[in-house]
């Protein structure tokens, strides 16, 4: 029996600072750090990865699912993934975990997995396990660290932000359904080849009868049309200029990131998956 470490890396700003936390406040554990791949990343995720490897000086090692988003897609009868039906989280993220995880449980190995849970998400939960010897540890939470403290050990660590925070709110899969409108408007921008990918995907979808579209109430085709996106990009300055009148200056960080999710909110793209985007 052993006892073993795991942190998951979704290329994402919280994950990426438990890691660097952990490493500085707990640098006498052997962390094992995983990223689960699907394959259809931002290419700014991978080379994210990698500054961040830099800083841990190790390894973190790659989960490719044995079985990739096409597949699934036919065994979901082409019907794409949605807020109501995360299959793509579930097969392509959750799946791939447990099957690294289980030889270590059957060794009868105890295995703590650390999740990057705020202390200001209150709302969220970490993985449930289900097995006696998986613990879930939520260090951030446990330590007050909110989104803020996030941000500060990113900078202190040197790592810095991930690059697609400059236009995106999360990571996750190119295509992911949880982007807000001026995020594709944004993906067709920066990644004009993963927009089209996208397109095909529904395109496809919606031939075989699935009922739902990347971007709810709208396709791709749609939401790419010149008079559509001068009215995304119009709404989006428009909301962001109403939030930061009325945001309170904090002199102590008078340079923010443009976050995407403070100026929508609960309004759309909410309920991210944890594993995916923390």
């Amino acid at each position: 029996m052993a006892e073993r470490h795991v942190l998951g890396i979704s290329g994402g700003k919280d994950s990426a600072a438990l890691a660097i936390y952990m490493r500085q406040h707990h640098p006498e554990l052997n962390i094992e750090y995983f990223f689960t791949d699907t394959g259809k990343e931002l290419p700014e995720v991978y080379e994210f990865l990698g500054k961040l490897e830099g800083f841990l000086g190790k390894k973190i090692e790659y989960l490719n699912p044995d079985r990739d988003f096409d597949f699934w897609l036919k065994e979901y009868n082409h019907f794409l993934p949605s807020p109501q039906t995360r299959w793509c989280t579930r097969q392509l993220k959750l799946r791939p975990f447990e099957l690294w995880v289980r030889p270590m449980l059957a060794a009868g190995d105890s295995v703590t997995s650390y999740v990057a849970i705020r202390a200001d998400e209150e709302y969220r939960e970490g993985y449930a396990s289900k097995h006696k010897n998986l613990k879930i540890a939520l260090p951030f939470r446990e330590n007050g660290i909110d989104k803020a403290a996030v941000g500060e050990i990113l900078e202190a660590s040197g790592v810095g932000w991930p690059e697609y925070y400059k236009w995106r709110s999360r990571s996750g899969c190119t295509f992911c359904f949880f982007q807000q409108k001026i995020e594709w408007a944004r993906l067709k921008e920066n990644h004009p080849e993963a927009f089209e990918e996208a397109k095909d995907y529904e395109k496809n979808a919606m031939e075989h009868g699935s009922p739902f579209t990347w971007s709810q109430g709208e396709s791709l085709s749609e939401l790419e049309k010149p008079e559509r996106l001068i009215q995304i990009f119009k709404d989006y300055d428009e909301r962001k200029a109403r939030v930061a009148a009325r945001k309170t200056q904090n002199p102590l960080r008078p340079v923010e990131i443009d976050d995407i999710d403070d100026i929508y909110g609960d309004d759309e793209g909410n309920g991210s998956c944890n594993i995916c985007h923390k």
